[in-house]
């Protein structure tokens, strides 16, 4: 919901300093005059081309911005992957935004065949020093519109790249993006520049321009990356091709820390690129090696061409990069709620590091309450599944307790938000969930049918691309 009010404002916001920094003589009313001439049309059109070219360029400045991955963007929005969220869907609308901007420009042939140009408002004057490069910047804006549409549509349609091609695809943004802010600092007029639309365009284009630079450099993250060595990457029992790897990374001693539900970002290999990894353990839990360095430990399943290498690929001694932490998903509700904690597949692993977190008792005063929680965990096949006896004893061994219930789809039992909720809503719901996405989609939609405002979910759907 956050994203989408964010982008709402943000749309809405800029069409309104548009339609106060508008030249006055763009008047819609009448779409015709006395002599037939289409002056309202004509206007209407200046307004479209100029109003969609300020809201592509605009959510390309946002993305731009929220790929810098900022702490202070997870507290604003509600956690990182919230972040990149927000970053897709505004790319998308930048491209259909930038469609928009592109047919406007089109229509004026139909006008004229329409109508004919009287009536047409007169061309706004540019900046002076630009006027000798608007043809220049017309056609850069075209090439880049046509290269944007089809990374846009690669974007949409993942299956016809693999991460790592996709990833390189990806990286020409930035460059598309400067070019397309060249394109509009050249063609706004320059009546706008000294308006607050235009005072609020610079500092997009300043501070998106800085972070389309920090991106073609690779330095985003660059302060919250750290240099790791593999401690241990071994195979948990399961069956063949789906045994999850543990791996323990010992990290250097400035390691920040992190809070139990965080996740971080992996490089094993730089054509390869970073992929997030939830951290499956509390803070010290997993120790420390003899030189004193704080061990995190990651449990990765094989889902996917990357993760299905891991096993084959890493050796103790390895070394690799770690980005973070980042995430807000920390099992911490409103005291007046009941916990339920909902775990799938490889979606139990943020709730290793909360239910060691509660082995033993946090006696700082800023701490808040723990609260008694009922965990629900859904497998495929309780006989095979290699975690399954890691949820058990932590759940005996957490204080307050936690109520474990074993979901076994080999068996029938599948998990039902109607069946195995409702008892629960005595109390209103805190419901922490972590699993797959169409798993995710399923409680929110329980959520807004049966929960009437009562169940409150939290859910990270943090997906790359």
């Amino acid at each position: 919901m956050r994203k989408q009010m964010t982008l709402a404002i943000f749309l809405a916001g800029v069409a309104a300093l548009w339609c106060w920094a508008a030249p006055p003589q763009w008047r819609i009313f009448p779409l015709m005059d006395a002599q037939a001439a289409a002056v309202g049309w004509w206007a209407l059109r200046q307004h479209v081309l100029n109003l969609s070219g300020l809201w592509s360029v605009g959510l390309m400045s946002l993305c731009m911005l929220l790929a810098l991955r900022q702490p202070w963007m997870e507290r604003l929005l509600g956690g990182m992957d919230q972040v990149y969220r927000l970053h897709k869907w505004a790319g998308i609308a930048a491209g259909a935004t930038a469609v928009m901007h592109w047919g406007t420009k089109e229509s004026s042939g139909l006008l004229k065949q329409a109508w004919g140009t009287a009536g047409r408002p007169a061309r706004e004057a540019m900046l002076a020093w630009a006027a000798p490069l608007r043809a220049v910047s017309k056609d850069m804006g075209e090439i880049a519109f046509y290269i944007l549409l089809g990374l846009l549509l690669v974007t949409l349609w993942q299956q016809m790249l693999d991460y790592r091609r996709w990833r390189w695809t990806h990286r020409i943004m930035p460059l598309l993006y400067l070019a397309l802010v060249c394109h509009s600092v050249v063609l706004m007029p320059a009546s706008a520049w000294s308006s607050a639309l235009g005072i609020l365009y610079m500092c997009f284009f300043v501070a998106g321009s800085a972070a389309a630079v920090m991106s073609l450099a690779g330095r985003i993250g660059q302060g919250r990356t750290y240099e790791a060595r593999v401690e241990r990457a071994a195979l948990l029992g399961g069956p063949p091709g789906q045994a999850p790897l543990e791996l323990v990374c010992a990290m250097p001693r400035d390691w920040p820390g992190h809070t139990p539900g965080q996740f971080a970002f992996l490089t094993m290999d730089r054509l390869e690129g970073s992929h997030p990894f939830t951290i499956a353990s509390a803070p010290q839990s997993s120790g420390t090696t003899q030189a004193g360095e704080p061990l995190l430990r990651f449990l990765i399943k094989p889902l996917g061409d990357f993760t299905k290498t891991l096993s084959g690929r890493l050796r103790a001694g390895d070394w690799l990069r770690i980005e973070g932490p980042y995430g807000r998903f920390d099992g911490i509700g409103d005291p007046a709620r009941r916990q339920v904690w909902i775990a799938a597949g490889v979606g139990v692993t943020p709730f290793f590091a909360l239910l060691e977190s509660r082995r033993k008792p946090d006696d700082s005063p800023a701490a808040p309450p723990r609260q008694e929680v009922w965990m629900h965990y859904c497998t495929r096949d309780a006989r095979e599944d290699a975690l399954l006896e890691q949820v058990r004893r932590l759940c005996a061994a957490a204080r307050p307790a936690v109520q474990l219930r074993i979901h076994d789809e080999a068996c029938g039992d599948l998990f039902d938000p109607m069946t195995h909720l409702n008892h629960e809503s005595g109390k209103p719901l805190d419901i922490w969930f972590c699993g797959p996405g169409g798993f995710a989609a399923s409680l929110r939609n329980a959520c807004r049918r049966w929960g009437r405002g009562r169940w409150r979910l939290h859910a990270e759907s943090f997906a790359m691309r």
